[in-house]
Parts: structure tokens; C-alpha cells; sequence
């Protein structure tokens, strides 16, 4: 039996040197694949590149010249000036600026100079240097948002609160969704914006906001001449009580005066002056909110920032030439190296 021990002993070490040895060979088929794809990585780069190092005179001039095309460019081309104006509709009429926000582009790109004049009550010269117009959603708070994501939750199925989150309701939110919205204008002439509020304010009051506000107006009177009612009928209920108390007050005072020479039996009636006031209270409120409600949204609209007077110069880097005409010949000159390389391999092939 002590024989077996230091085989079984000599056995184990075997194993385990087996063991790290394949370990070992891992770790190196491994260092060697990462090495491989890295190679292969940095000489697809220098495959890349070289042709536009190795033709480096011929991008250089074809650089310079894009640059100097798109400078020329820039200085010839007309610079667009924008300005936003921002609003607050109401009584659905966003529905109806959305479209006519369309309905003006499609006038600009068909050239009805006449008819965006009389929209606008400009003349066609002025028509002439709009460039387009654009609508986006107004600037919102994260309270607001909050705050209507919470009336969505309590509007739709228990089942479906816990499927959408809160970042995936904003994220999900769409051009109507919220109430406030921005006007962008874009034109050749810096100074015609404060021109063109007279026309876009037209475009807030249709059929359906007219309806939707009359329906809203002659609701509310109705409401506002029940509170009415109601504050009439309290009125006389508190006149009531303080009658009925001023005669309880009187008979009171004139058993005292009697002393007890009279048996005179008093029972105080009951009544309810605080809950009266408190009710009235609650109607004056409601009244209150009514009428706020009726002297806000009393328009189609809300103007809450104007058109500035003068324009600001729109940059981004679509109207940079000078750097977008050289990225797109760098670009074409890497299509051009790459199709004379596949057409040379296809060529020598074999």
C-alpha cells in the first residue's frame, strides 16, 4: 500500500503540469489571435492611407481647391438669417398651425409670391426672401413634464403603467403632445421677421378652435350662473341663521330679565353657520377659477416671445463650404483609390 502512494502523487503532479501547460498554450493561441486582429487592423489603416499619402501633391491640390471653391462659394451665396417665435395655442388651434406651417413651405418652394404676400400683408419682394418656416416644440420645464406624464398614467389601464417609464414617455413624445411651440422663420432679410406676426397669427383661428371655444365659453356661463344660484340660496340660508339667532339672542335676554318668575323652557335650534361659510367659501373658489380660466385663454393664442427685429445669421456646418466641400472631395478621392484598387486586383486576377 505504500507503494501506491508515490505513484498516485507522481500521477497528480503529471496531471497538473498537463493542466498548465494547455493553460499555458491558451493564454498564447489567444495573445495571438488579439495580435492578429490588431495587425490586421493597423495595416487595413495603412492600406487606407497610403494611396493618400503616397499621392499626397494630388490631394493636397484637390483639397485646396475644394476649400478655395467653397469660400468663393460662401461669399457668393446669400446668407440666411432666423428668428423664432414662440406661442402658447389653444382650443386644439395647433392642429391648424402645423398644417399651415406646411402650407406656407409649399407656397415658397411653388413661388406663390402673391398669395404669401396677402397672407402676410407684405409685398412680393418681401415674400420673395422667406426661405421656409419650421415648428418645433416650445421650450418645457422638467416640472411640466412630470406633470404630464402624470394626467397620461391616470388616463390609461393600471396594465399599462409599469410598460412605460417616464424616459420612455418623453422620448415618445410627439409634435402635439406638448402646448407650447416654436415658430422658426428663415429668410435673405434680416429685418423682415416682426413683418410676418400679423399673417402667422391668422393661422390659430379655425372652424374647429371657434367651435371648441364657443362650446368652452357657453359651458362656463352656465356654470358660473349656477354657482351664482348657489351663492344667492346660501345668502338667504345665512340670513336665516342670523335671524333665528337674533330671536333666540332676544328671548334669551328676556327670561333673564324675568328672573325665574316666568317658567319659561328655552331650546336652542341648532344650526350649521360654519359648514354655510365654508361652503360658501368653496363656491367663491370655484367661481374664482372660472372666471381666471375664461380672462386667460380669452384668445386662440399666446405670444410668448416675439420675432427679434433683426435676424440672427444662421450657421451650422451644411452652409460651412469651405469645410464641407473638402470633406466631400477627401471622401470622393477615397472612393477613387478604392475603385482603382479593385479594378487593378480584378484585372491581374488570376
Amino acid at each position: 500500500m505504500s507503494e501506491k502512494l508515490p505513484q498516485n502523487n507522481q500521477n497528480e503532479e503529471v496531471d497538473l503540469g498537463q493542466l498548465f501547460n494547455a493553460i499555458g498554450k491558451l493564454f498564447n493561441r489567444l495573445f495571438e489571435f488579439i495580435g492578429k486582429i490588431l495587425k490586421g487592423i493597423f495595416s487595413a489603416i495603412i492600406y487606407l492611407i497610403k494611396p493618400f499619402v503616397v499621392n499626397f501633391k494630388l490631394v493636397s491640390l484637390v483639397v485646396l481647391g475644394a476649400a478655395i471653391l467653397g469660400f468663393v462659394y460662401e461669399k457668393l451665396e446669400k446668407p440666411i438669417y432666423t428668428s423664432d417665435m414662440i406661442v402658447k395655442p389653444y382650443f386644439d388651434s395647433k392642429y391648424q398651425l402645423s398644417n399651415n406651417i406646411d402650407y406656407f413651405n409649399e407656397l415658397i418652394n411653388s413661388e406663390r409670391l402673391d398669395v404669401l404676400a396677402d397672407i402676410f400683408e407684405i409685398d412680393t419682394v418681401e415674400a420673395k426672401s422667406l426661405k421656409r418656416f419650421d415648428l418645433k416644440q416650445g421650450p418645457e420645464s422638467p416640472n411640466k413634464l412630470f406633470q404630464e406624464y402624470d394626467e397620461y398614467i391616470q388616463s390609461v389601464d393600471t396594465s399599462l403603467v409599469d410598460s412605460l417609464t417616464y424616459e420612455q414617455y418623453v422620448e415618445n413624445r410627439d409634435l402635439f403632445s406638448g402646448d407650447v411651440y416654436t415658430i422658426i422663420a428663415k429668410s435673405y432679410r434680416k429685418d423682415i421677421f416682426p413683418n410676418l406676426e400679423p399673417g402667422l397669427r391668422k393661422t390659430f383661428i379655425n372652424e374647429l378652435s371657434e367651435k371648441i371655444k364657443a362650446r368652452r365659453d357657453t359651458i362656463s356661463d352656465i356654470e358660473i350662473q349656477s354657482l351664482e344660484q348657489q351663492l344667492k340660496r346660501l345668502d338667504t340660508i345665512q340670513k336665516t341663521y342670523l335671524e333665528v339667532l337674533k330671536n333666540e339672542s332676544e328671548r334669551s335676554k328676556l327670561s333673564i330679565d324675568f328672573g325665574s318668575s316666568l317658567p319659561l323652557q328655552e331650546s336652542k335650534t341648532e344650526t350649521k353657520e360654519y359648514e354655510v361659510l365654508l361652503k360658501e367659501l368653496e363656491i367663491r373658489q370655484a367661481l374664482k377659477n372660472l372666471r381666471t380660466t375664461l380672462a386667460e385663454e380669452n384668445t386662440y393664442y399666446d405670444v410668448l416671445s416675439n420675432f427679434d427685429g433683426i435676424g440672427s445669421k444662421e450657421v451650422s456646418f451644411k452652409q460651412n463650404f469651405t469645410l464641407l466641400l473638402p470633406v466631400l472631395a477627401l471622401i470622393g478621392l477615397f472612393f477613387a483609390f478604392f475603385g482603382i484598387k479593385v479594378f487593378n486586383f480584378i484585372k491581374n486576377y488570376d
